[in-house]
């Protein structure tokens, strides 16, 4: 599994993912800080990295392109840091693991997650 995370989440992040034997990046280390999200998509479409963020703006671009991939899981919870989140979003994403191989936007809320397979059906 391999993880790009967006510049709103903590690059702590990255530890709790390489715990797991997943190769995670911050974007500060891969890119420009200030690149648009559809850098950070097409670089993680490129790398195969599934993307994952606190904005919402990613499951936007997914749904108004009807791009098959990256991945991405946004998080919609106040706390988003890895000592809260951590252990809950490492099961979220082994639950999901072989949707989010063939792409999927997972959204994370206090609550509960949701998925929805890639890329999305257009309305007619």
């Amino acid at each position: 599994m391999n993880i790009l995370i967006d510049m709103n989440l903590s690059p702590d992040w990255v530890e709790v993912f390489e715990r797991q034997g997943w190769q995670s990046y911050h974007w500060s280390k891969v890119g420009d800080p200030r690149a648009p999200d559809i850098i950070i998509m097409d670089w993680a479409r490129k790398n195969s990295y599934l993307v994952f963020t606190h904005d919402l703006d990613f499951g936007i671009i997914l749904a108004t392109t009807g791009i098959g991939g990256p991945s991405v899981i946004q998080v919609r919870t106040e706390d988003i840091m890895p000592q809260t989140l951590g252990n809950r979003l490492v099961q979220i994403i082994k639950q999901y693991e072989s949707m989010i191989k063939s792409g999927a936007l997972i959204t994370v809320d206090d609550r509960k997650s949701r998925v929805r397979v890639l890329p999305f059906q257009k309305m007619s």
